[in-house]
């Protein structure tokens, strides 16, 4: 008899402490928000310099009319943020939380800021244009800004992405007008810079694109160069794709969907896919209207040869999804979400971390019911401190938030 009991003190034991180690896992700790500018401001995103500090950019509201794209640098690994400098020739700035404006630094300490402008025409009202500008002493002073292409038979360029390649150049892709194809649909475009002189060498490398969703342009630990998108696929399916270049960008692959949602939908939902990458492979994160709506989650294990099955991050309400893999090669999402506060509709920002292999370990928000908030953007400091900045709305007012988000 007192051996079984021992037995079970045991059992009980072990299982406290399990459930004490879950609850430890579980634990998500988001600082005070704190606003980086008291102007108007919308479309936040995060990067790191060629110093590894974080750096927030936006679009911030300069008067009633005018708006310009701005960045602040943090020294103190996103705790705070420093002066705001401006990038001349911006004020053409297009406010859209899809197409947000970029920055990125070379190594070489070269700087480029990229936005899109509105271009309406008789084609396409909606269409814009992508420029650019460089910085080559730290942001003190900008070349005229440049039009990403000199073709003037595009018209029409937007959601972009960035991303450094590993000879210290830098990559971008967008959805263009051009194409070789008479269905709907835009046709993806990708070009490098070479030395201080900018974007150059573009080419159509893949499409039909559904014409209002971002992009997203990563480069792996092996340096390949996979694109995301959102395709058309047989006029009629708007479903999340892959490509991918093993030969430096010369040649990509045929698109593969990484999840057979077949979202049959005439029209574009305005938000895109994201990935990331740790030492299990590569992970994903989407929205689709396909089967049950929402955001939804999967990895390759073998450079998107193969997917996993998806997994569900949260449903129908939920929308423009960012991912990145912390240093421990943990997963961490983050969203917008709406929901009805009592008799009005509010959006706040979930965020969710995933180990490894992509199984969930915990799902929270980090802002109130009562937010208004959109548009998160993610960067990780270290193995349990990112940073998060998004839009919120207070008063009628967009207005840039960034915390801190501590996983213990």
């Amino acid at each position: 008899m007192k051996s079984a009991l021992l037995f079970i003190l045991f059992i009980i034991a072990v299982l406290l402490n399990a459930c004490g180690t879950k609850g430890k896992n579980q634990v998500v700790i988001a600082s005070a928000a704190t606003m980086i500018d008291t102007a108007s401001g919308s479309c936040p995103y995060l990067t790191k310099d060629n110093k590894n500090n974080v750096v927030v950019s936006w679009i911030k509201q300069k008067d009633t009319t005018t708006f310009i794209f701005c960045y602040a640098v943090s020294h103190d690994e996103g705790k705070t943020f420093g002066k705001i400098i401006s990038i001349p020739g911006s004020t053409n700035v297009h406010l859209h939380g899809e197409n947000m404006p970029k920055i990125i630094f070379k190594p070489s300490g070269e700087i480029i800021a990229a936005w899109g402008a509105a271009n309406p025409n008789p084609n396409n009202p909606y269409s814009g244009l992508v420029y650019y500008s460089q910085s080559f002493d730290d942001g003190n002073t900008w070349t005229k800004p440049s039009n990403l292409t000199e073709d003037t038979a595009s018209f029409d360029q937007r959601y972009f992405d960035m991303a450094l390649l590993p000879n210290g150049e830098v990559g971008i892709v967008w959805l263009d007008n051009r194409k070789q194809w008479n269905t709907e649909g835009s046709g993806l475009y990708y070009a490098v810079t070479k030395g201080n002189h900018g974007f150059q060498s573009e080419k159509l490398i893949s499409g039909p694109c559904c014409q209002c969703c971002r992009t997203d342009l990563f480069i792996d630990r092996n340096k390949n160069i996979h694109v995301l998108y959102r395709a058309i696929i047989n006029d009629r399916i708007r479903d999340m794709v892959h490509i991918v270049s093993t030969d430096n960008g010369n040649s990509f692959t045929q698109p593969q969907r990484i999840s057979q949602d077949n979202w049959v939908i005439s029209g574009c939902p305005h938000t895109g896919p994201a990935m990331a990458e740790n030492k299990e492979g590569l992970h994903f994160t989407w929205f689709t209207g396909g089967g049950s709506s929402g955001i939804y989650y999967n990895h390759s294990k073998d450079n998107g040869t193969t997917f996993s099955g998806r997994d569900s991050v949260s449903g129908r309400a939920a929308k423009h999804c960012q991912i990145t893999a912390l240093p421990n090669d943990n997963i961490l999402i983050v969203w917008n979400e709406s929901f009805q506060h009592n008799n009005t509709v509010s959006s706040r920002i979930g965020i969710e971390e995933r180990d490894a292999n992509g199984t969930t370990i915990t799902k929270n928000y980090i802002t109130p019911e009562t937010s208004n908030s959109s548009f998160p953007v993610i960067c990780p400091v270290d193995a349990t401190t990112v940073v998060v900045a998004y839009t919120e709305n207070v008063g009628q007012k967009d207005q840039i938030l960034f915390k801190q988000v501590t996983l213990e």
